[in-house]
């Protein structure tokens, strides 16, 4: 039926249902799952003139602390679930195509993705990646609350 899941993840709280959902999906059905992170460029008022170079520098720094650290537990939780993985990221400034992009170049069948349910004013403010993700794709999107 699915050959891959891909399991995006920004690393919260709410992402790691979704990834251990389909960690869990993954072993059942005895194929590997491919772990997205997907990295916003920052831009923006901040990046003008003498700040772009420190604040590049440093917001780069912590994304890769950060993303050693996700990478980490997510191979735990993989090898503890006897899952095969594989680990990318990608630059976007919408995770939501990295995510649609990400999907098809690694032949995957499935999409395993958290929301968190918003609605009315709040969603229209906020928006949401993983509505974003449900109405473009073109595979089956499985959302996890």
């Amino acid at each position: 039926m699915y050959n891959r899941i891909l399991l995006p993840t920004d690393g919260s709280e709410l992402a790691a249902k979704g990834v251990d959902h389909g960690l869990a999906l993954a072993k059942a059905l005895n194929i590997p799952a491919t772990i997205l992170t997907v990295i916003v460029p920052l831009t923006g008022f901040a990046l003008q003139g003498v700040v772009q170079g420190q604040a590049l520098d440093s917001y780069n720094q912590g994304i890769q602390t950060e993303l050693k650290e996700l990478e980490a537990l997510v191979r735990e939780k993989a090898a503890k679930a006897d899952v095969a993985i594989d680990f990318v990221t990608e630059i976007d400034v919408s995770p939501a195509s990295a995510i649609l992009e990400a999907a098809l170049t690694r032949n995957c069948g499935l999409i395993v993705i958290s929301s968190h349910g918003r609605r009315g004013v709040s969603r229209l403010l906020l928006g949401s990646q993983t509505s974003e993700v449900l109405a473009n794709s073109t595979i089956p999107v499985l959302v996890v609350r």
